[in-house]
């Protein structure tokens, strides 16, 4: 996982964090892979620390962003 030590969220924007991570998790067939939830996290973290609250949006930012990462 990237480092985001120097992010800082209330308990309020981190339920919306994790409502949009699981979301997006949710929202891929089963098996869900480990390396697939690192990186819904990971664009759900940017996107927060970017300044985005909507968790409808976080959802689909982190949707997008694993739909465009390269395939390894």
């Amino acid at each position: 996982m990237k480092d985001f030590s120097d992010a800082a969220f209330s308990p309020e924007t981190i339920a919306l964090m994790t409502k949009a991570l699981n979301a997006s998790i949710a929202a891929l067939p089963e098996p869900v892979s480990s390396t697939h939830v690192n990186l819904l996290a990971e664009a759900v973290l940017r996107a927060a620390k970017e300044g985005e609250r909507d968790i409808t949006a976080m959802q689909r930012l982190a949707l997008l962003e694993l739909q465009i990462m390269p395939r390894v």
